[in-house]
């Protein structure tokens, strides 16, 4: 079963993007905040991660940059989720290492085609 790591520091989307995520036979878990979820990565490494933008401890960007500094079996597809819809966000975080992009509120076919493009659906 593909695994997903869903990063944000609201719960309600947490809930939602898991309902979303189990409907697409993915096996999920979840983190508050950057720091859990690299620390998670390091424990065991998702399929791919679906990331918020702001959080509190560490933001997505900062997750990015340091999921790129430490040493995992394989990097996992990470997929930006975000209110910021800013062209120079979407930059940003292609060029941080975000494989895909997707803006919140988003739906389960959405999500689904973001999955596809990165291999995972």
């Amino acid at each position: 079963m593909k695994t997903c790591l869903v990063v944000d520091d609201s719960k309600v989307i947490r809930k939602v993007a898991r309902h979303i995520l189990e409907t697409l036979d993915f096996q999920v878990s979840e983190a508050g905040d950057g720091r859990d979820a690299l620390d998670q990565c390091q424990a065991a490494t998702p399929d791919v991660v679906l990331l918020d933008w702001n959080m509190p401890v560490m933001t997505g960007m900062e997750f990015l940059k340091a999921l790129g500094e430490v040493d995992l079996p394989r990097r996992p597809k990470v997929v930006f989720c975000t209110t910021e819809s800013g062209i120079g966000h979407i930059k940003a975080a292609i060029e941080a290492g975000a494989d895909e992009y997707v803006m919140k509120p988003f739906d389960r076919d959405t999500l689904a085609s973001k999955l596809q493009i990165v291999g995972l659906a």
